[in-house]
């Protein structure tokens, strides 16, 4: 049975990570990463789903951190798990930067008229590369 300050300690725990998850779902809404995303994708009629995927994962990634309990995954779902995150990040980080307009002003300042897409492409599998080789080494 709960005591005290075992309730008290999930309450402050739960909230915790409701404020900072509050706070990145905030900044995904205000700078308007999944209106942009849908708009260039042309799958608008789906954001509603993107939105609620957004704070489904939030949700349950704040259980998981909170609680520490292990997840039934098999060896081969947690790999799938790692691509399907790695190209959230990866589709979230673009999406960003080019809401911010990061690419136009880095393109301008290199004076890069032709291959932006070999630049984009070439950043994308370094970092794969890079996690691959992070994550097969054991750290």
């Amino acid at each position: 049975m709960f005591g005290l300050k075992q309730i008290l300690l999930v309450i402050i725990g739960l909230s915790g990570g409701y404020i900072v998850a509050g706070g990145i779902f905030a900044l995904i809404t205000s700078v308007g990463l999944m209106a942009r995303l849908a708009g260039k994708t042309h799958t608008g009629k789906y954001v509603k789903i993107y939105e609620s995927c957004i704070t489904l994962g939030g949700t349950i990634g704040n259980l998981i951190s909170v609680y520490k309990f292990k997840l039934p995954i098999s060896s081969f779902v947690l790999p799938l798990f790692g691509i399907f995150s790695g190209i959230f990040v990866g589709v979230l980080a673009m999406s960003l930067a080019e809401s911010i307009n990061a690419t136009a002003i880095f393109t301008r300042r290199i004076r890069l008229s032709k291959g932006v897409c070999y630049v984009i492409l070439g950043i994308a599998i370094g970092k794969g590369l890079g996690a691959l080789l992070l994550f097969s080494q054991g750290w």
